[in-house]
């Protein structure tokens, strides 16, 4: 089945209309991605960072620890998951184990971007930042792309050049680089829209173009669509949404001391058991496990054959 969802996927970025996938942080988040509509899932770094640790989007999350989360988000989910693979965790090496990894675990692709280990979120305005050559980050496009074993297992490419400061010309040189090195799609990655529409102007590859609009959020997918976007990103929004509402509903409970206070902000139970598919469960129970009755006449009687 995972190797459907992974030929859906890459259809889509040979196909006339924009793909969008949104951001989650776990299995339950990876569920309610699926609710909504969307055509995938994005294992979000930033995300998992908050969500498992609550630490900053610079690799203090582990690999391992990274590919546990993305398996739960798959079981979670009948969607591609995506998974933001930073920096790769390390050299092309690491790349491989992440590849293998990560495609074992049942993904659907990894982005791979050219920030140097340990990374720095793009969002971050204060943060330093140094991009690995495009020599070394097309290394390990080469080696997820040789790690893979299914070939719709998408590698997708992240360019910082226009975060960085190095420029749109910059931008082209990386991508016509990553692009060759075997890429799937590529992100370049820009905190406005202008700067998109001077890479497009200039750029004269076919590789399929993925946009992670978080900075320039006035931009419609339809406008994506029109400039050549085959794939949307809405990464984080998802968890800075959660962060929101529990905070609300926490500061009320606080405030009030009863639990009815916050009936309005809160789904009803109801709705928790048709997500985790409750009524399954109660079915399997009465197929395969006896009632109490029946327990209680079959125990006596092994402890009597017991004590024959």
């Amino acid at each position: 089945m995972k190797r459907d969802v992974r030929k859906k996927l890459r259809a889509s970025l040979l196909g006339d209309r924009i793909a969008v996938l949104a951001g989650a942080h776990d299995g339950l988040s990876a569920r309610l991605v699926q609710e909504a509509g969307f055509d995938g899932v994005w294992a979000s770094s930033f995300g998992i960072s908050l969500a498992s640790r609550c630490v900053a989007d610079v690799d203090l999350v582990t690999m391992t620890e990274t590919v546990d989360i993305v398996r739960k988000m798959v079981d979670a989910t009948d969607l591609p998951v995506v998974v933001d693979g930073n920096s790769g965790f390390g050299n092309a090496v690491n790349v491989i184990h992440m590849t293998r990894l990560l495609e074992r675990a049942g993904a659907a692709g990894v982005c791979i971007e050219d920030n140097q280990y340990p990374k720095r979120c793009s969002l971050y305005d204060r943060a330093s930042r140094e991009l690995v050559t495009a020599q070394t980050m097309a290394g390990k496009i080469r080696a997820a792309v040789d790690a893979r074993e299914d070939p719709d297992f998408l590698v997708i490419s992240r360019i910082e050049s226009l975060i960085a400061g190095e420029g749109v010309e910059a931008a082209w040189l990386r991508a016509e680089a990553y692009a060759e090195a075997g890429s799937d799609a590529i992100v370049v990655h820009a905190k406005a829209f202008p700067a998109l529409e001077e890479f497009l102007a200039g750029w004269k590859g076919s590789c399929p173009l993925v946009a992670i609009p978080t900075l320039y959020n006035q931009v419609s997918l339809g406008h994506l669509e029109a400039h050549g976007y085959r794939l949307a990103i809405f990464p984080n929004q998802s968890i800075r949404a959660a962060i929101q509402a529990m905070r609300t509903t926490l500061a009320t409970l606080r405030e009030t001391g009863t639990g009815n206070s916050v009936d309005d902000l809160t789904v009803p139970l109801k709705d928790i058991y048709e997500l985790v598919d409750l009524p399954a469960i109660e079915a399997a129970e009465h197929s395969f496990i006896p009632d109490d009755d029946a327990v209680v006449r079959i125990v006596p009687q092994v402890a009597v054959a017991q004590h024959k």
